[in-house]
């Protein structure tokens, strides 16, 4: 097939897949991305897509594999460090997890959803300081994150904290 035909199909496959996943259907993504042949053989992007296409699925441990390669390929893609430390952090990977988070961060340190999740990995991993460093940065560039504090699980190993009970009873 001719490399514009090619290109063609490609970009079709792949703003389908965007699609499917955009309407919560992982399993009509995957299908999609299908058609352009095996994994290993796909473009960064194209494996970001499978790779989001199973971490919605909850394949995380399938997942993994196509991020990691997505992730050497962009580094600077703060969505495919955020998929990854997601994914670390649901298969018991939460140091994998938190260097997932922190690559996300030398990208792209003013995104505040990156300073929250590492915030609660760092929570769950027992490094208050840090947890509570990221915590404040995410609710100083975000204040909407301070309604998730509450119903987060993350972070109830700090609860009882008086540091952490401070930081989230500040009225912003």
């Amino acid at each position: 097939m001719p490399k514009s035909k090619e290109r063609v199909r490609l970009n079709k496959c792949q703003r389908e897949a965007e699609g499917y996943l955009e309407l919560g259907l992982p399993g009509l993504a995957l299908r999609a991305l299908a058609r352009l042949g095996e994994p290993e053989h796909f473009a960064p992007s194209t494996l970001y897509l499978w790779g989001e296409s199973l971490r919605a699925m909850e394949r995380y441990d399938e997942a993994i594999p196509a991020l990691e390669r997505s992730a050497e390929a962009e580094p600077e893609n703060v969505h495919i460090w955020l998929a990854l430390g997601w994914c670390y952090k649901r298969t018991g990977r939460l140091p994998r997890a938190v260097a997932a988070l922190r690559s996300a961060l030398n990208a792209d340190p003013s995104e505040a959803i990156l300073h929250y999740n590492l915030a609660c990995y760092l929570s769950l991993a027992g490094d208050k300081d840090s947890a509570l460093v990221h915590l404040s940065q995410a609710l100083a560039t975000d204040p909407h994150y301070r309604t998730l504090v509450d119903g987060e699980p993350d972070f109830d190993p700090l609860r009882s904290d008086p540091d952490f009970q401070a930081l989230v009873g500040i009225i912003v």
